[in-house]
């Protein structure tokens, strides 16, 4: 960590070049005697990727910033407070503590919290900017995680993991087992330290895959950001043995769409059905991420179209977690039909459909974009329809 990139000349140059070519700053280079050119081109890179991830990071003055990949593999704020939102206690300890964003969260709603990052320089890093943010509450240790709690006897109310998905020697991962730590193996030792375990996994990661390599997992959440998932957390207590919790949230600028079932219900559930009816809707990406199809017509108002198409219709309109829409045409498929409407430009969906987006574009020569919305799907009959909608959300 070289101090003189704090220095307020350096520091003003950063801010300046945000925006800036950074080709060009590297060809041009810096006249700073103190600081090479390419550690402050990686300061500006790094802290550009802050300035809508990590808001409070990037409006803090004299904040030291990693290299852009521990950027990219941190959490963002938003999903951190999410994880905060979930647990509290007295003290808390994570064992992968990174760039500090979740412990920076985490302190919020814990008397202590131990950061515990195996990398020197950026344990050093955090703690500087712990400093720069007033935070007083957190402890950074330069240890492995998993090593220190080996050598003490300390209970913790929560431990918090975010194992590495990019192992040595086998690239990036996606099972737990594979991960750096493999907390699967060292399982045992993080219950002796805590009741309550948090897990912050790969969305790519199967529900079956995860239970089974875990034990005593009491929730798993699904966490989407604008309709893109991030991560899934899992939440493990000891001793816990009834079933699993399922909670999607999709985290909207101004809102956010919650929907949760239990598992083991989903595996017996049955869905209601349906030809489509008055108003269309498409769930959002964490629900078809936790695979809740069947409690949807459960918990909700509203039919499933089909088995297999994952969208659902009701008569009336409903709060729904998802988009919806107002079915104003239905239409068996037909390329000579839907040539007929002389819609050029639209947007398309598929599920549960034969022919891919790109394909149906290209026959139908249909643009992307417009106020004209086409999903492709199968109806209950297993025929294969059109269904032409207007959005009713306008966010």
């Amino acid at each position: 960590m070289n101090k003189a990139i704090l220095n307020t000349d350096i520091q003003e140059f950063i801010n300046k070049n945000l925006n800036s070519n950074i080709a060009s700053l590297l060809l041009k280079g810096t006249s700073f005697s103190s600081v090479e050119t390419k550690d402050i081109i990686e300061q500006i890179e790094a802290k550009k990727r802050c300035e809508n991830k990590l808001p409070t990071w990037f409006h803090c003055k004299a904040i030291y910033y990693p290299n852009k990949l521990n950027i990219e593999q941190t959490s963002s704020e938003i999903t951190a407070k999410y994880k905060a939102s979930l647990i509290q206690g007295e003290s808390l300890i994570d064992l992968t503590g990174g760039f500090g964003v979740d412990c920076f969260q985490f302190s919020k709603v814990f008397k202590t919290v131990a950061h515990c990052e195996i990398n020197e320089a950026l344990s050093e890093i955090v703690n500087h900017n712990y400093k720069q943010l007033n935070i007083q509450n957190i402890t950074t240790l330069n240890v492995d995680g998993v090593a220190y709690l080996k050598t003490n006897n300390k209970i913790y109310d929560w431990i918090y993991i975010d194992p590495s998905r990019r192992h040595d020697s086998k690239g990036k991962v996606f099972f737990l087992n594979d991960c750096l730590p493999n907390v699967p193996e060292h399982i045992d030792l993080l219950f002796k330290h805590s009741k309550n375990i948090l897990i912050k996994t790969s969305p790519l990661l199967d529900f079956s895959v995860g239970i089974n390599e875990l034990k005593h997992v009491k929730a798993i959440h699904v966490v989407a950001v604008n309709n893109e998932v991030k991560e899934l957390l899992w939440v493990l207590e000891h001793g816990f043995e009834a079933d699993i919790l399922i909670e999607t949230v999709n985290i909207k600028k101004d809102t956010s769409d919650y929907f949760k079932f239990l598992l083991e219900n989903e595996k017996v559930a049955e869905s209601k059905y349906s030809k489509p009816l008055a108003y269309l809707y498409e769930p959002n990406s964490a629900i078809l991420k936790s695979g809740g199809f069947h409690s949807i017509t459960n918990k909700l108002e509203v039919y499933k179209l089909h088995k297999h198409s994952h969208l659902y219709t009701s008569s009336s309109l409903i709060d729904f977690p998802g988009r919806r829409f107002k079915i104003e045409t239905l239409l068996p498929y037909n390329k000579k039909t839907i040539k007929n409407l002389g819609i050029n430009k639209a947007n398309i969906t598929t599920r549960n459909f034969s022919e891919t987006v790109e394909q149906l574009r290209k026959k139908l020569n249909i643009k992307d974009g417009g106020n004209d919305y086409l999903f492709f799907t199968t109806g209950l009959d297993d025929n294969k329809i059109v269904i032409i909608v207007s959005k009713v959300d306008t966010t």
